[in-house]
């Protein structure tokens, strides 16, 4: 990577959170949105709620959007397949427009994926029939916001895939 086109900023991020209006962050804390996190926690238009199985974040957007709050879920696609109930359940059938950015954990453009996780994640969710955008530069940030227009416009929900998951979040 080249440029700072080249990298997913965290600061992009929080710039289309904004503008989609989120007010809050349901995710499960790791370590590689950690400059992420930190510009969220100063955010005062967002409140994090943080828990300890991603299914859990499921339940608590869907109660959020019934609330009239605009959730946005963050998390990894390890934990995405975990949660397969909880989407189908809490969001799908109950027509929850919510966005998941979901880490793209062992995803590559440049070589041989091997990583099982990153081999499955669009199979997983072609399967559910939820609808994704890949964003891994600051150059596809703009998804983000597509993304939240689609979830308004269907009542459902959409993956944003964040493919520069262990580079781009860097400052």
């Amino acid at each position: 990577m080249n440029s700072a086109v080249d990298h997913l900023s965290p600061d992009t991020i929080l710039s289309e959170m904004k503008k989609a209006a989120v007010t809050h962050v349901v995710w499960l804390p790791d370590s590689e949105t950690n400059w992420l996190f930190l510009l969220m926690q100063k955010e005062p238009t967002l409140r994090l709620i943080g828990v300890s199985r991603e299914g859990l974040a499921c339940s608590i957007a869907a109660g959020l959007s019934v609330g009239g709050k605009v959730p946005v879920i963050l998390i990894q696609n390890t934990g995405l397949m975990e949660s397969g109930d909880s989407l189908r359940g809490w969001l799908i059938d109950l027509h929850v427009p919510v966005v998941l950015m979901v880490g793209y954990r062992g995803w590559t453009r440049h070589g041989v994926t091997e990583d099982s996780a990153a081999i499955y994640t669009e199979r997983f969710l072609n399967a559910f029939g939820v609808n994704y955008y890949l964003v891994e530069s600051d150059a596809d940030a703009p998804r983000i916001s597509v993304a939240f227009a689609e979830a308004t416009n269907t009542r459902r929900p959409v993956v944003v895939l964040i493919g520069d998951e262990y580079h781009g979040f860097v400052r």
